[in-house]
């Protein structure tokens, strides 16, 4: 079953099925019901008008022999003393009445002028009592009745009437409910045998629909497939021309696909850019100790020394680039005095080339004192490099935002390489920057930190005449 019902297509249709007859059973049990009601009705308004046109005769001073009762309307008319008084022709049984007697009263049975209990039983109508009176509400109630051999459900209506000598007798008239169950089992049996051709209908409508409306669907997971097992991330798959959820999800994928792509060739280019920074020390370090063992005199444990810490600088900016890659979020939602970090950190700087001057202001951020002296640190590193007499450190606020200012006097960053020189691995001068340490990391690092911040990293054109790198982070 679970194999069977597998697939959306298989789902939808069922589902579709299954809501529709749910819907047209409940339909039909409210049409059936309506009909039955409506029928009912019908079938009571004629009791009622027969009744009625017999009681309005018996108010008139008709006699009960001379009423001439249809022998097509069951019809019996009781007194207060469950006397049958008369009754229609051919009526052979009934039930649900004043009385199950067919069988009416006959002369010197009732009081009466002539012993009998009729009122101008001649039916010449001539009396002259006052005429009788008919009630004006009337009952109804379900029954039985034969007639002329032939056995029947009515719905039957009782209207009091009190004839021209005051007896009060009750008018039973009968209507046939066979019209309405012949009515009612015609409709059953016709939804009976449409309902499951419409919902065969149902389910193949949904299922054709469905499977058009998937196929996109599938021409997308074909191509994933190969895709995954190509490994090829250029590839793409296919958009089609409508504008509905499936051609946006064909978009997002290759959306995906193409930022996986960047990701991937970001990252082979990151380990190529790391294997070749890391050669040259290790290379060196190599030499260095393959010397001193051949000739111990002649080991150069200075240089050692600084290719061990070039190794050790360069695996920490990996390390670092590695989590903030992953996704690495600041820890610590305290706040930081960048005036106070500032201090901090230039105090613990020795052998700086230049002096650095500093205009600080009080201003707090949120985020991980740790990373954000890091960003200092590199910005103060660059600045060294490239200045000829002097570094400027800035703290201010403006507004909701914190501004940290790293200027220098030097040449300065032409405007064409102010973006490029934020990518990782890109020295503008390679040949200085390898010697001094430099691998083209400190500015990558300090934007990817910034950013995670909630803030900017840029430069400009300094007012000293050099580059002028500003830090905005929102203050806190």
């Amino acid at each position: 079953m679970r194999r069977v019902f597998g697939s959306v297509r298989a789902r939808a249709a069922l589902g579709a099925t299954v809501v529709v007859a749910v819907a047209l059973v409940a339909a039909g049990l409210a049409v059936l019901q309506v009909l039955r009601a409506d029928l009912v009705d019908q079938a009571r308004l004629k009791a009622r008008t027969d009744a009625r046109e017999v009681a309005s005769r018996i108010a008139a001073g008709t006699g009960y022999r001379a009423l001439e009762l249809d022998e097509d309307v069951p019809v019996q008319v009781v007194d207060e003393d469950g006397r049958v008084r008369a009754v229609s022709e051919d009526l052979e049984a009934v039930t649900g009445t004043g009385s199950a007697s067919v069988t009416p009263v006959g002369p010197g049975s009732g009081p009466g002028p002539d012993g009998g209990g009729d009122a101008d039983d001649d039916g010449d109508g001539d009396n002259d009592d006052d005429a009788g009176q008919v009630s004006s509400e009337e009952e109804y109630g379900h029954g039985s009745a034969r007639i002329d051999g032939e056995t029947g459900d009515y719905v039957w209506a009782a209207v009091e009437v009190t004839d021209r000598r005051g007896t009060e007798v009750t008018v039973y008239a009968g209507a046939p409910l066979a019209t309405e169950r012949d009515a009612v089992s015609t409709a059953r049996d016709a939804m009976l045998i449409g309902l499951p051709l419409l919902l065969l209908v149902v389910a193949a409508v949904t299922w054709l629909v469905t499977r058009r409306a998937l196929r996109p669907v599938e021409g997308i997971r074909r191509e994933m497939a190969a895709i995954t097992a190509s490994t090829d991330l250029s590839r793409r798959v296919p958009e089609p021309g409508t504008h509905d959820e499936v051609a946006r999800l064909a978009r997002t994928t290759n959306e995906t696909l193409a930022a996986l792509e960047a990701s991937v060739a970001r990252q082979r280019a990151f380990v190529a850019d790391a294997s070749h920074e890391l050669r040259s020390p290790v290379a060196s370090l190599r030499t260095q100790l393959e010397v001193g063992a051949a000739h111990p005199e002649l080991l150069d444990v200075d240089g050692a020394v600084e290719d061990v810490v070039r190794l050790q600088r360069l695996a920490a900016d990996l390390l670092l680039l590695a989590r903030l890659d992953a996704g690495e979020r600041p820890h610590g939602g305290s706040p930081v005095a960048l005036d106070a970090l500032v201090r901090e950190e230039l105090a613990q700087r020795t052998g700086d080339r230049v002096p650095v001057r500093t205009e600080v202001a009080p201003v707090a951020v949120r985020g991980s004192r740790g990373q954000l002296s890091r960003v200092l640190g590199n910005l103060v590193d660059n600045a060294q490099r490239h200045a000829r007499g002097g570094v400027r450190v800035a703290v201010r606020e403006e507004g909701r935002w914190a501004v940290l200012q790293v200027a220098d006097d030097g040449e300065g960053v032409p405007e064409g390489e102010r973006e490029r020189i934020f990518e990782r691995f890109v020295r503008l001068d390679d040949a200085r920057s390898r010697d001094d340490g430099g691998a083209g990391l400190g500015l990558a690092i300090a934007r990817d930190v910034v950013v995670r911040h909630g803030g900017t990293l840029t430069v400009s054109a300094a007012p000293e005449g050099g580059a002028l790198f500003e830090i905005r982070l929102p203050s806190g």
